[in-house]
């Protein structure tokens, strides 16, 4: 049984008939029930569904760097469903049913804080890589000395992540970020983007330094 808290015309909760009543983020919606259906799925459907589930699972293990960027807080779409529908479009390479994702384009963030310039990647020591950037512009509504950088390491050959929120403040020009020994000889994507200490939930866009091979 549904039950109405706001008067006759204000939102409802729980089932009631064929549609069920609730509360997200900020809206109050009515759903209808499932529908249970024997049609095989088409291949359109397959293919998406394929798709869907190789963004799903990489974002899904850095969930709480994509919650600080991508999507409104408090608006009717959470950050995780935005960077998914982003991901689909852009970072999704291939033909059924070889579909795969191009790291080059894969975006964990998207924001207005500015990137640092210069950024690159140095591999001089085993198991280890040397994230490098400049800060020549000054600061301003976008931009802070106190913004923190936030690297990502990804290794598709043991389908491993390094991640590390907030490694270093932006002036420090340069992070080194220690991976797994057994990535020796790998082809690792890097990812770099900023988080503003002062504003919640500004961030800049992710930036892809490249793929390199670990010493």
């Amino acid at each position: 049984m549904g039950i109405i808290r706001q008067g006759v015309l204000g939102g409802f909760r729980k089932k009631t008939g064929s549609v069920v009543g609730a509360y997200w983020r900020t809206l109050d919606v009515i759903r209808g029930l499932p529908r249970i259906s024997n049609k095989p799925p088409t291949e359109a459907q397959i293919n998406q569904r394929f798709k869907f589930g190789l963004v799903t699972k990489f974002l899904a293990r850095i969930g709480g760097l994509v919650d600080q960027g991508f999507g409104a807080a408090g608006g009717p779409t959470s950050a995780m469903n935005e960077a998914v529908s982003y991901n689909l479009r852009e970072a999704i390479t291939g033909v059924a049913p070889n579909f795969s994702i191009d790291y080059s384009k894969l975006k964990i963030n998207r924001g207005k804080l500015l990137l640092a310039n210069g950024i690159e990647v140095s591999i001089t020591v085993a198991a280890r890589i040397d994230f490098i950037w400049l800060n020549t512009v000054p600061d301003g509504k976008y931009k802070d000395a106190t913004d923190r950088a936030n690297v990502v390491v990804y290794n598709p050959v043991k389908d491993s992540l390094v991640v590390l929120p907030g490694a270093a403040a932006r002036t420090a020009l340069s992070y080194n970020l220690l991976v797994p020994g057994d990535y020796s000889g790998d082809e690792v994507h890097c990812y770099i983007n900023f988080s503003s200490v002062i504003h919640k939930k500004m961030v800049s866009d992710t930036f892809y330094v490249g793929a390199f091979i670990v010493l």
